[in-house]
């Protein structure tokens, strides 16, 4: 067989084994790229009047948040910025469960009480993470099926790619008159749409992967000279200061204090409560609403405030090197948000075609299956005919 009958032949069989879940990733992936938006516009409970006073501390919003959900683990308080609604974040894994709690940030007045489970933005995270499944079995079936796209998409290049000129005004445009069979529209629909939209899917597919395979994210990062962890883990409080630690007032608002007063521009805010004994304050702060590259991540002691260090890429901006910052784009370049507006409408745009192709690439591979099959049915009835 020739190069060319097995990159084909590669590129069939790859594509019907991972058509719907490509679909699927694609079609949320699409559904999912204008989160933001569509619920600026859907949720007033996002926002508040900006009053001129100062806004209430975390451990205002936790004691409250507690008495909602007493049983629940408090995972974070979050200032989402200026004229913007506080959020006490609820999460655990065991058993599972994901609800914000959203206050006036001057009042500690309750706005909404949102069980995430059932936010339609949510479930369609959940299936293009984990196709709806259990996540330690979805999570491995897209991150293969992503990679086996990746794969699809040079196979397609590959074959579509022109042998000359001529033949290339052919197939980099469409060329349908008013009697164009289907056929041929679909065909066209899957190779010209797939091949201009191949270049930056194939992006996407890779900043994908870097979430779906460990391995795959450290190969990344330690090629562009990465010396740290691409894995979160949490910094450690000193537990001996424990027995001598006095609340005059809670560490939580001391620290969030701390944080404002070092930059009084920045007010989106994520303040994590301790889970344990030993666990850390961590504060997130973010300079650049709309995307997360920039977050700045800090630690500090939960008894002393000493401001801790990690050996992971989620640390101090300013201390982030090339490889650490390439990493934490990920996600902007996955959605599109690097490039704001214009981006996002380019992601949603490149994922509806990319989960149009397993299906128009489906019709290929059926109607020629069904040619074949009406062909091998006439050469039958020729042989009977003529025996």
């Amino acid at each position: 067989m020739t190069f060319k009958k097995i990159t084909h032949q590669l590129h069939l069989w790859l594509g019907l084994s991972s058509g719907l879940v490509v679909f699927i990733v694609s079609i949320t992936g699409c559904l999912y790229a204008f989160k933001t938006e569509i619920e600026e516009l859907t949720k007033p409970y996002l926002f508040v009047e900006t009053q001129n006073k100062a806004q209430l501390p975390p451990s205002v919003f936790e004691l409250k948040a507690k008495k909602i959900y007493p049983k629940k683990h408090l995972h974070a308080v979050n200032y989402a910025g200026k004229g913007r609604s506080v959020e006490a974040i609820f999460y655990g894994i065991d058993p599972e469960y994901y609800n914000i709690i959203y206050f006036n940030p001057y009042t500690a007045e309750v706005l909404e009480v949102k069980d995430m489970d059932t936010d339609f933005f949510r479930i369609i995270l959940v299936g293009h993470y984990y196709l709806w499944l259990p996540p330690t079995i979805g999570q491995p079936i897209v991150a293969s099926a992503t990679l086996i796209f990746v794969l699809l998409l040079i196979s397609g290049i590959i074959l579509w790619w022109p042998k000359n000129k001529a033949a290339s005004k052919q197939r980099f445009q469409f060329k349908w008159k008013p009697n164009t069979q289907w056929k041929r529209k679909n065909y066209d629909l899957h190779n010209v749409l797939g091949f201009y939209a191949s270049w930056v899917v194939v992006i996407i597919a890779l900043t994908g992967l870097v979430w779906g395979f460990q391995w795959f994210a450290n190969s990344v990062y330690w090629r562009l000279g990465g010396e740290k962890s691409t894995v979160f883990t949490e910094a450690i409080s000193d537990t001996t200061l424990k027995k001598t630690y006095t609340e005059n007032s809670p560490n939580i608002d001391r620290a969030w204090q701390k944080v404002k007063s070092e930059d009084p521009n920045i007010d989106a805010i994520e303040v994590h409560i301790p889970d344990s004994d030993s666990a850390s304050i961590a504060i997130n702060t973010n300079s650049e609403i709309g995307t997360l590259w920039k977050i700045d991540y800090r630690y500090f002691d939960q008894y002393s405030l000493k401001e801790l260090s990690v050996n992971h890429i989620y640390g101090r901006f300013k201390d982030a090197k090339l490889a650490d910052k390439t990493i934490r784009l990920n996600y902007d370049v996955h959605i599109g948000a690097i490039f704001g507006f214009a981006g996002k409408l380019l992601a949603f745009c490149v994922s509806l075609i990319s989960a149009s192709l397993p299906l128009t690439g489906f019709y290929i591979w059926w109607g020629r299956r069904n040619k074949q099959k009406q062909n091998k049915i006439s050469e039958e009835q020729f042989i009977q005919t003529n025996s």
